[in-house]
């Protein structure tokens, strides 16, 4: 697998700003109410990266094999 965004929850405001970028990586679980990242086969890099930009916590990161 390659890489996958990661989430630092301990860092997040909860802002939201990830999921208006990028929905489809970038979820909360309606259970728990946290913040998670959906498994996918493939990240779509672009949104992501956008999504880390946007991250005013700077708590989103890459993970994994690139």
């Amino acid at each position: 697998m390659g890489q996958a965004p990661v989430i630092d929850i301990s860092e997040c405001t909860y802002c939201e700003s990830c999921i208006e970028v990028c929905p489809t990586v970038f979820r909360i679980n309606e259970e728990t109410g946290i913040l998670e990242v959906s498994e996918l086969s493939k990240y779509p890099e672009k949104e992501i990266r956008e999504a880390i930009s946007c991250c005013p916590k700077d708590c989103i990161i890459w993970e994994g094999s690139g």
